[in-house]
């Protein structure tokens, strides 16, 4: 596929509206395109598009999330312009997907991939927890898994961030600020419990309060107010004792606390020795790509939590995730689809690793 048609089917499937919980439509032009194409396309349970090929069990399996951070009716325009393409989720994650798409049919057009498949994940972004690609390594148990992101061209991703994300619910009195004077209010309560959770935090492990909100008035005592919040960390170990944590964050207050726990990521890493590693960094620097190591928080989460060899490649170099101005530069996108079908192709090294179990 040319760059113009990479850029052209980027730019559209951008263009349909993709929150997490919503992605139907997105597989839907999926399905479309994969209609007549080599191996075997079906939908799994957790709502997943899978694209088979080869043995039963694939040895290799490469997810990209089709879910963006936008909501349904966000403006979706595109710029290209000065060597850049640009527009909400341009990148993340409409660029990988048709990165991936293309690679695996050129790969599989040609006859040359071990068993393996391609997943269509939903549920990677927020409060999606990880949901596609944790069915697909459950369901499929591949023995080596690829996550592809639009953004990143420059780094391989081997290290997984974790987080615990919950929301922190306060119930007090309310009441007239004058009238009901000393009574407990709710704003306040969670306040101090915010700054309280943001003291837990490490530069290593940061706690971050997303959003802090409740009340009524100026001149009511805030009844009810909530905040949600946030730890990150590249160890297991501090995101269970925050967890811990968060069991008794309410003890002692004046008013009335509950915690939901909104999402949890596992963290991981993957042995600088791994067979995958060594044949992703032989493509890249036959490619000319820079050998640089990574850390992050993608659909590889999952498969290092189960103990699966996994790594995220970039397809382009870019910048401004999450936000409406978010951008790539397409003359990169050549390279990645390139690196990125290294690890499917069936050279001697690469028979050799898929056919290990790490």
């Amino acid at each position: 596929m040319t760059t113009e048609a990479l850029v052209s089917d980027i730019v559209e499937l951008a263009g349909i509206p993709t929150p997490t919980f919503a992605e139907e439509a997105r597989l839907e032009w999926l399905a479309a395109r994969l209609a007549g194409a080599p191996g075997k396309t079906r939908r799994d349970d957790v709502g997943n598009l899978v694209w088979s090929w080869g043995a039963r069990r694939p040895r290799l399996a490469v997810l990209a999330h089709v879910d963006t951070v936008f909501p349904a009716d966000a403006p979706l325009r595109f710029v290209d312009a000065d060597g850049r393409l640009s527009g909400p989720g341009i990148g993340d994650n409409a660029t990988a997907v048709v990165v991936a798409l293309s690679a695996v049919n050129d790969v599989l057009t040609a006859g040359t991939a071990a068993p393996g498949a391609l997943v269509f994940t939903v549920g990677e972004e927020g409060l999606g927890n990880l949901r596609g690609a944790r069915h697909a390594c459950d369901s499929l148990a591949p023995e080596l898994v690829v996550a592809v992101e639009g953004h990143g061209l420059e780094k391989v991703i081997v290290d997984a961030v974790g987080s615990v994300r919950a929301r922190v619910r306060v119930q007090g009195p309310g009441g007239h600020s004058w009238v009901d004077r000393g009574a407990p209010s709710a704003i306040q309560t969670a306040a101090a419990l915010a700054t309280r959770l943001g003291g837990l935090g490490t530069p290593e492990t940061p706690v971050n309060v997303g959003t802090i909100a409740g009340g009524q008035s100026v001149n009511t005592i805030a009844a009810s107010a909530e905040l949600v919040v946030e730890m990150r960390s590249l160890e297991d170990r501090p995101l269970n004792d925050f967890r811990s944590a968060l069991t008794t964050v309410g003890e002692a207050e004046p008013c009335h606390v509950t915690v939901e726990e909104l999402g949890r990521r596992p963290a991981g890493r993957l042995d600088r020795s791994s067979h995958l590693l060594r044949a992703v960094r032989s493509v890249r620097a036959a490619l000319g790509l820079p050998d640089e190591l990574g850390e992050g928080s993608t659909d590889a989460n999952a498969a290092l939590a189960r103990g699966i060899p996994a790594l995220t490649l970039g397809c382009a170099q870019g910048g401004a995730m999450h936000t409406t101005d978010e951008w790539i530069a397409p003359e990169t996108r050549r390279a990645r689809a390139q690196a990125g079908a290294g690890p499917l192709r069936r050279t001697p090294r690469s028979l050799t690793f898929a056919r290990r179990r790490e």
